[in-house]
């Protein structure tokens, strides 16, 4: 368990403008406000750089700001302290976390790293700083095939901790992973009887998938990609109509990007509103400001747990430039 501060519960006062209190604190504190396109759109609207996880991990290694509020979930926020072990790390609520990353508790990978002592381990960035420092590169949904890619044929792999992710780099790399079983529950949510029944009502709709999805969802896909790729895809598509099938946060930017298209959610299996991260959700635009008025929660890491995190991170941003 690591160290981290409580957040306060004081709300603000009502007349306060979110938007400007949330501006002037930025001067005030040197503060950049990343986050990722499953948040809130609110949130997504007052952030300095929206991201997918890739983007967010360089735009954190690369900024002089001297507070980094990470509006995304906490192993996001973790990266970004990993890479500045000085500067103040942010998040506005410590309870978003990542049903991805719990799937893979370390000591239970550690075992699992024991059992396969020649292979690399390549480890999604959904994952705990514990997970990140027993790692040998980190990658993205962005990267991952480039990041396998680039590792010798002969050399065994450890693929952890997302099964369809892995999968999905297995089919396009050729290459025999070794698979730590975990998935986010988002992502596994999706029906495919619904996405069918969805595209016979929108016969002219493309698919757009994130590789998380399970396999009978991708085989429905026109294209499958991480959210930023996603994103350029429809923006750059001669199609007006998109199914998206990955969190619906996205959505927003889509809607900015291209408002003439149509963009529908893809639906979950259950009628419940379970496409979406109930944890990125966590995060709001109150508790955002919340968090840079009084300096926390922070993001505090174990000195050995952040140095051993630190190399695997900053080899997947040398591989993936």
């Amino acid at each position: 368990m690591f160290t981290t501060t409580l957040s306060p519960t004081a709300s603000h006062s009502p007349a306060l403008d979110l938007f400007e209190a949330i501006e002037a604190l930025k001067q005030e504190l040197n503060a950049v406000i990343l986050a990722h396109y499953y948040q809130e759109p609110d949130i997504q609207d007052v952030a300095d750089y929206i991201g997918d996880s890739l983007g967010l991990s360089q735009r954190a290694a690369d900024t002089d700001a001297d507070v980094i509020v990470f509006a995304g979930v906490h192993f996001m926020a973790e990266t970004a302290k990993i890479l500045n072990p000085n500067k103040l790390v942010l998040l506005p609520d410590l309870a978003a976390g990542c049903s991805l990353a719990d799937t893979c508790p370390p000591a239970e990978f550690a075992a699992f790293k024991a059992a396969h002592p020649d292979h690399l381990v390549v480890s999604y960035i959904n994952c705990s700083a514990a997970i990140k420092a027993m790692s040998d590169i980190i990658c993205t949904s962005s990267n991952a095939v480039k990041i396998v890619q680039q590792i010798p044929a002969d050399q065994p792999i450890i693929f952890a901790p997302d099964r369809n992710l892995g999968r999905y780099v297995m089919a396009q790399t050729g290459r025999d992973l070794v698979l730590w079983q975990g998935s986010c529950m988002v992502h596994e949510t999706f029906s495919e009887k619904k996405l069918v029944q969805l595209q016979m009502e929108y016969p002219h709709a493309e698919v757009v998938a994130h590789p998380e999805c399970e396999e009978s969802v991708l085989r429905h896909a026109h294209f499958i990609g991480s959210t930023t790729a996603l994103l350029n895809y429809v923006q750059n598509s001669h199609r007006t109509q998109f199914i998206v099938v990955t969190e619906p946060g996205i959505i927003h930017q889509m809607e900015k990007q291209v408002p003439h298209k149509l963009f529908i959610p893809a639906p979950p299996l259950a009628n419940c509103a379970c496409n979406e991260c109930p944890h990125m959700r966590l995060n709001t635009l109150e508790k955002l400001y919340q968090a840079m008025a009084h300096r926390q929660p922070e993001i505090i890491l174990p000195e050995d747990i952040r140095a051993a995190a630190l190399a695997p991170i900053q080899r997947m941003l040398a591989m993936s430039r």
